[in-house]
């Protein structure tokens, strides 16, 4: 079919970097134990977003010692099913929506996010960044940046890949030579991804026989022991180019309006990295032959289900390493509790955090939006789906809002039997109510129009919450045309 805009994917090259830190170094920006501190100087100050976990609020004590009224709570009364008002509070805690990005060629920046673990482990950055390719100053050179980015084994390196991904990729790019063609740019995005895996991965060894305090080692330790996929999307509106950099899961996906008849077509932006993606399990298998029977385990690649990660030592520390770093510092013995022995774990690394980087023009005079998602969107539909979705919101935005029936519609009782997965988004219960674009695809995809559905799957709590429905966070972005 015709693609109405030009597209372009990178494809994998090698598991190990030829390019991380010592690149880096090389170019004259110090050792290793100074990189973060010298690319972020390289990052000439963008102003971005990106989310991080709230301090806990302090336990009030009263000024005096309470009585306990023997009354009061009796008998016990069960909580009630949340209501759609607070359907609808819950769906809107954390969101964020922009009409002025500053950013040519940007009309709207929408955004919402779920948690499902008792304490999130997804993160979020948005934000307008200095063009790496021309002086800091310069009028209408601000690039957008926006990215997902979905922990496991706790939020500590989707908090870290949040906050220093765009630093490292910014400085990346600033080191090319101008004019740059596309592959070397979409290289230099693959680097500072492994520039800044490499500074999570490379120097455990060193940290747990340093001088440093016991805390300290922890805390260093912390963001190679645990995990998280990245999906960095950065928009040049100079050129009207959109690059997609996706290590992981998470996924993008956008919005292409026809000229002809307005119907939305999809446009795949990344490919989930997981053993349903053949390219992903053939490189795997190139690179780890002889080990095919204990790679995977059903839908998981060696305990994980993404192929490509940052952090997880667990999965990229040399044996004994990570063997050690496990018994001395706690540091991810993926959940065994026990050593792991050289008949499972023969040739590690076995995940990378080099991404797929995908390079798309838009088309001037075509409508188009971007949906960027961790997978607890995705778990529950298709990207065609999540396209259709958006398309009806556009429809319903353009003709003034309208409101909704006031009747809650009667799909009947809901429960989960015979559910292996999330419950699956249903065309017939689609629902258009929200103002905020990315809270518009969160309640459908948790239920939408059949209230006994998505209450329920929101009044499920921690831990329970994890198996119908995972952490949740979306993008939406949508551009000039």
């Amino acid at each position: 079919m015709f693609s109405p805009f030009f597209i372009r994917r990178t494809i994998f090259r090698r598991a190990q970097s030829t390019v991380s830190v010592s690149r880096i170094r090389s170019a004259g920006l110090g050792s290793a134990t100074a990189v973060i501190g010298a690319l972020a100087i390289g990052w000439y100050g963008g102003k971005y977003h990106f989310n991080s976990t709230k301090a806990a609020e302090s336990l009030v004590t009263p000024a005096a010692f309470p009585d306990i009224e023997p009354e009061h709570n009796y008998p016990f009364q069960f909580l009630k099913s949340p209501t759609p008002a607070e359907v609808t509070e819950i769906l809107t805690q954390k969101t964020w929506s922009f009409t002025g990005t500053g950013v040519p060629g940007v009309s709207r920046c929408d955004g919402a996010q779920l948690p499902s673990n008792g304490q999130i482990e997804d993160r979020f950055v948005y934000g307008k960044v200095p063009s790496p390719f021309h002086e800091r100053g310069n009028a209408g050179d601000d690039w957008l940046a926006v990215g997902v980015f979905d922990g496991h084994c706790g939020s500590q390196t989707s908090e870290a890949v949040s906050k220093s991904l765009v630093p490292y990729v910014h400085g990346s790019l600033r080191q090319l030579a101008q004019p740059a063609n596309d592959a070397s740019v979409d290289q230099a995005i693959e680097h500072g991804f492994v520039a800044l895996d490499d500074v999570f991965m490379q120097n455990a060894q060193q940290t747990m026989d340093s001088n440093a305090s016991f805390a300290e080692k922890v805390q260093r330790l912390t963001p190679g022991s645990n995990g998280s996929c990245a999906l960095l999307t950065l928009f040049d509106p100079s050129t009207r180019t959109l690059r997609v950099a996706c290590t992981g899961d998470s996924r993008a996906v956008m919005g292409y309006q026809s000229p002809t008849d307005g119907k939305w077509e999809t446009v795949a932006l990344s490919v989930d990295q997981n053993v349903k993606n053949e390219a992903e399990m053939a490189r795997i298998h190139r690179e780890h032959p002889g080990e095919e029977a204990t790679l995977v385990n059903g839908s998981y690649y060696m305990g994980l289900q993404p192929t490509r990660v940052f952090g997880d030592g667990r999965q990229k520390w040399p044996l004994e390493l990570f063997n050690e770093a496990g018994k001395r510092y706690n540091a991810n013995w993926a959940g065994s509790g026990s050593p792991r022995k050289l008949d499972t774990y023969k040739t590690p690394p076995y995940h990378t955090a080099r991404p797929e980087v995908t390079t798309v023009r838009l088309e001037k005079g075509r409508r188009a939006f971007l949906i960027v998602a961790t997978d607890g969107l995705w778990d529950t539909m298709s990207s065609e789906q999540a396209v259709g979705l958006l398309g009806r919101w556009v429809d319903w935005v353009e003709a003034g809002r309208p409101a909704t029936k006031a009747e809650v519609p009667d799909f009947g009782p809901y429960e989960l039997s015979g559910l292996d997965d999330a419950p699956q988004f249903e065309e017939r219960k689609t629902t258009v109510q929200d103002d905020n674009a990315a809270v518009h695809l969160m309640r459908n995809a948790l239920g939408g129009a059949h209230h006994d559905l998505i209450s329920g799957l929101l009044a499920f709590k921690p831990p329970f919450s994890r198996h119908v429905r995972d952490d949740i966070t979306a993008q939406v972005v949508f551009f000039e045309w």
